[in-house]
């Protein structure tokens, strides 16, 4: 089953991927190709949210030890989605490369050369690095280093993906010109209180839960768990705290540029 997991979302992703790119291209001739590149890619990660959110919920509902409890989603999941990480690192690399391109900064005969992909390296190395980890250190603890405890907490880091369909949402109002529409306004309150609530709360949620159960306090809690487990859990909250705050310089950019606009 886990062989299939794994060739299946190897499959899966590159292939709604491509299939993105080729109705946008059609229902949106006027688009340019970073624009379909763009959407298509956060329409795949969408789709790899909105399974990794159920995945999570499901699994999440379904232990009620956190230690113990096991779920044949955790593992199933973690090879299926694992294809989708490597397949986002080149889409994202797609989509830089593309709006290079339209703004007349790839210049290189070849077109893709080591400059732009070090130029992409660069800009999101952040990102890149979270992928990269999530493959590489994630996936084999994960699979192989928990012993088959804390399916409920992987569960959890699941459902970390809420806020990702809102971002989508929010990519394709801007490129279909509504940016400055009630909607548009509305999902940019949901992405900071899906990211919020489902990338930073879960965290202490996720303590409270053991605390709950051994009967800890909630402050107490980390101090009753290994080192590794809390470091574990602090590299992943870290780059999340980061883009929370740059959500919200974003925000607060959207809103005085607004308010400025109304003004006049």
């Amino acid at each position: 089953m886990g062989t299939r997991a794994l060739v299946g979302g190897a499959v899966a992703f590159p292939c709604l991927f491509f299939s993105c790119r080729k109705l946008l291209r059609y229902n949106f001739s006027h688009w340019n190709d970073a624009d379909v590149v763009c959407v298509s890619e956060r329409l795949v990660s969408a789709t790899h949210a909105v399974l990794a959110m159920a995945a999570g919920v499901t699994v999440v509902t379904s232990c009620r030890d956190t230690m113990t409890d096991t779920h044949w989603l955790v593992n199933w999941f973690a090879l299926f989605g694992a294809p989708y990480m490597a397949h986002d690192i080149y889409a994202m690399y797609l989509t830089h490369y593309y709006t290079q391109k339209v703004k007349g900064q790839s210049r290189s005969p070849q077109g893709h050369s080591f400059r732009t992909v070090k130029a992409f390296l660069v800009k999101e190395w952040i990102l890149v690095l979270h992928h990269l980890v999530l493959i590489f250190i994630c996936l084999p603890i994960t699979l192989f280093f928990r012993r088959g405890l804390g399916d409920f907490f992987v569960g959890c880091l699941f459902t970390t993906e809420f806020s990702t369909p809102f971002v989508t949402i929010g990519k394709i109002l801007i490129q279909l010109g509504l940016d400055n529409s009630r909607l548009h306004k509305l999902n940019g309150i949901m992405v900071l209180v899906s990211f919020f609530t489902c990338r930073i709360l879960i965290f202490p949620f996720m303590y409270w839960m053991y605390g709950r159960q051994f009967g800890i306090p909630l402050h107490r809690v980390a101090f009753h768990l290994p080192l590794h487990c809390n470091l574990g859990n602090l590299l992943i909250l870290a780059p999340q705290l980061y883009w929370f705050v740059l959500l919200l310089r974003k925000a607060k950019r959207l809103y005085l540029r607004q308010k400025r606009g109304n003004q006049d």
